[in-house]
């Protein structure tokens, strides 16, 4: 999957062309003169019509990576990890950000408005995302695969793929209901060109969520059964565990005990973790990983952009620290560090999973590289410290955990204490992870609360796009009860308007589109 199925430039796809997003013209027929019969002639059209399904997550064209398939985004920023990345973690005590670009440091001092750029980027990517996955579920029904003559183990194959779709959209609409939370929603029955799309509340989009995810249960394949870097059964368990843990903020009702229920059933589906934490992150941990549950797949050769892992490790490398000994000797763009709040989650001295770079974590300076620790989990090298190929060395072929089992152990534990239901268990499973951290049995804890559960969750899924989601769910994201260094625009931090706990839908959309209303406080 890594090598092929990503592999895609100059595929075929009949594609729509956005939902409703930069452009005022939104609702138009694809720019192509192949036709749904051409793009979907047989069994290997199918498949390859699926890579670009994934693409969509990790490339930004199939023209290099100074293109974009997203009109007024600069190709650079516009894959999704890297805009999901930025929304997640530079808005938190866990990133900061020395460019001075238009909108990007609006992210540290939770000050955004609907203009930013980067906003607009990961709504439009997610909304692409999902008009890829709607041709994709639209073209695979049954009876079309049966019309094209595509019968036996290849139609069952497609309705597998088919599946796959679903549970891809079911995550991009996830995304779009965490940070933007009321997005406009079409499926594959929405006639494109007809009307603009409708608005959709979050606590419905959440239902729809949870009601795709049960759906596709039984037609996915089996945990660990499908090609490495595509959807099983175990990723929609653990999508539905994340949401139900943070079900509370989406519908103002907690389901603890459905996040319980569906992180045990991954738990249980027969992953391990990885013996050794650092190897989660490196060129080649897309070889014998039994922790990774689902993953997006880079390769420095065949998906070049500027940015999912590329992006986390050559922003987080700067000249003085040797480019090339993080793998990427052309690199090191001294942009993203972390703030104090973070490095003092860790005794660095005994817990292996603390990776930083630097000796001073104060910032009194936020355009100064030199002034906190950089992060240096992700490394384009492998286990034996060659770097990875790549044509130029400055493209990375670091696959990204979108599911891990360290994760589902960490929901079962919060949910657990939350509950207070198997916290026998739930305090046996944070200790396997420190364990892994520690080497040894000395980090083992016999009590554990539900506020040492998120500064695990630190320590373990640190700088892997969850913390502003987790600062929320906990009540300390724009609230005084946890402040950390420029949180706010200030040195020493300070509380902000409730609004900044949801982000803003892009201003060129609620223009467009006459069916979207701006959320409270934008």
């Amino acid at each position: 999957m890594k090598k092929n199925l990503l592999n895609i430039a100059g595929m075929l796809i009949l594609l729509a062309g956005g939902l409703a997003s930069c452009h005022k013209d939104l609702n138009r027929y694809p720019q192509n003169s192949i036709d749904a019969d051409s793009a979907y002639a047989n069994a290997t059209a199918y498949k390859q019509v699926l890579a670009k399904v994934y693409g969509s997550f990790a490339l930004t064209s199939s023209n290099g990576p100074d293109k974009s398939d997203l009109g007024g985004i600069d190709a650079g920023t516009s894959d999704f990890l890297r805009l999901f990345w930025n929304a997640q973690e530079l808005s938190t005590d866990e990133g900061m950000c020395v460019w001075n670009d238009a909108g990007l440091p609006d992210f540290h001092n939770l000050s955004w408005t609907s203009a930013n750029v980067f906003l607009r980027g990961l709504y439009t990517r997610s909304v692409y995302g999902i008009t890829v996955c709607n041709d994709f579920i639209k073209q695979s029904t049954p009876d079309k695969v049966s019309g094209r003559g595509i019968t036996g183990t290849d139609a069952t194959n497609i309705a597998y793929y088919r599946a796959e779709a679903r549970f891809l959209r079911a995550y991009q609409y996830w995304v779009l209901m965490d940070l933007f939370g009321n997005p406009p929603f079409v499926d594959e029955n929405f006639q494109i060109g007809t009307s603009m799309p409708p608005q959709i509340k979050r606590a419905d989009l959440y239902n729809y969520v949870v009601s795709e995810l049960k759906a596709v249960d039984s037609l996915l394949v089996a945990p660990k059964a499908n090609e490495y870097g595509r959807a099983d059964r175990a990723a929609a368990w653990s999508l539905l565990a994340r949401v139900y843990l943070n079900a509370g903020i989406y519908i103002g009702t907690t389901h603890y005990e459905d996040a319980l229920t569906y992180s045990d059933k991954v738990i249980k589906a027969g992953y391990s973790l990885m013996g050794t934490y650092k190897n989660l992150f490196l060129a080649d941990n897309n070889l014998s990983n039994p922790e990774v549950i689902l993953s997006l797949n880079y390769d420095g050769n065949s998906t070049q952009n500027y940015g999912g892992t590329t992006y986390l490790v050559n922003a987080a490398v700067g000249p003085e620290m040797v480019p090339a000994s993080f793998g990427v000797p052309g690199g090191g763009w001294s942009g993203n560090r972390s703030t104090a709040g973070l490095f003092n989650l860790f005794d660095t001295s005994v817990d292996k999973r603390g990776m930083f770079f630097g000796t001073t974590p104060a910032i009194t300076d936020v355009s100064k590289f030199d002034q906190g620790l950089k992060v240096t989990k992700f490394r384009n090298v492998t286990k034996s410290g060659a770097t990875a190929p790549s044509t130029n060395g400055t493209f990375c072929s670091i696959d990204f955990p979108l599911f891990r089992l360290a994760e589902m152990y960490l929901i079962y534990a919060e949910a657990a204490l939350r509950t207070n239901t198997n916290t026998g268990t739930a305090i046996s499973y944070i200790n396997l992870l420190r364990q892994r951290a520690y080497g040894n049995n000395s980090g083992n804890v016999s009590t554990f609360t539900v506020d040492n559960v998120l500064d695990e969750r630190g320590r373990e899924l640190y700088w892997e796009a969850f913390r502003r989601t987790d600062l929320i769910r906990y009540g300390k994201f724009t609230t005084n009860t946890y402040l950390w260094p420029w949180k706010g625009g200030v040195a020493g931090g300070r509380a902000v308007d409730s609004r900044f706990n949801i982000y803003p839908i892009p201003a060129s959309d609620i223009i467009a589109n006459t069916n979207l209303k701006q959320n409270t406080g934008y």
